[in-house]
């Protein structure tokens, strides 16, 4: 497998560890606000491979406690589950990032025990979902199933919509809301612009904007939180 970035230490990436952050190429959405469109795209080359993340790995033990896997989208690699399985051997816990749109993946990994974390893109209300992922149109039945997956397992889990003014309003909260009420946690994250979003123009809400959208959602959810804001 083919590793495409590999941050060496974050605070943030893993709840509650001091963990790496290995990032996979390939992603099935082009959300127009990506902060990763070089890896979504395909257009990133690889940093290193398998056995030299694994190594990296074996010399940091003791130092980090997690892994946490980004993308992209890391579903779209047949060979996860057995890295998951290397760095599980390892002694690491291990976080994944996810859109969702692969749930039979999703819960084999889950089955095996291989994920001690899943964060899972909830892109926007269901009307809008593909606009959000960038898509002309979305089936959103394996999304729905993660969800279900996640929210029946015990797997530890999050739920997070990264905000745009241009795409999101209060009404999609309300759908978000609906649709995964009773969830563990849910997190607002703002948009933010970098050189490599695809798509000029696009701004984070107001704080007044968010911190309403969140008072609906914690009708829903009650632990949802606003991450990322100044």
């Amino acid at each position: 497998m083919k590793i495409h970035g590999l941050q060496k230490m974050t605070l943030l990436d893993f709840p509650g560890r001091v963990a790496c952050t290995v990032f996979l190429g390939g992603c099935d959405f082009r959300c127009p606000y990506c902060h990763n469109y070089e890896l979504a795209d395909g257009s990133a080359k690889p940093v290193m491979d398998e056995d030299e993340l694994i190594a990296f790995l074996q010399k940091r033990r003791g130092l980090l406690e997690g892994v946490a896997i980004t993308g992209g989208e890391p579903c779209l690699n047949p060979g996860l589950p057995a890295l998951m399985g290397k760095m599980k051997a390892l002694g690491y816990a291990v976080k994944l990032d996810t859109n969702g749109a692969h749930p039979d993946r999703l819960e084999a990994i889950l089955g095996e025990g291989l994920a001690d974390y899943v964060a899972m893109d909830i892109k926007n209300s269901p009307d809008k979902y593909a606009r959000t992922a960038g898509l002309d149109s979305l089936d959103l039945a394996p999304i729905r199933r993660s969800v279900e997956l996640l929210m029946a397992g015990n797997t530890d889990y999050e739920f997070r919509t990264t905000v745009v003014d241009e795409l999101h309003e209060a009404a999609d909260f309300e759908a978000i809301g609906a649709w995964i009420a009773g969830a563990r946690r849910w997190f607002m994250q703002p948009f933010t612009d970098r050189d490599t979003v695809p798509y000029e123009g696009l701004h984070a809400p107001s704080k007044a904007k968010m911190l309403a959208w969140l008072e609906i959602m914690g009708r829903y959810v009650p632990e949802s939180r606003l991450r990322g804001a100044d």
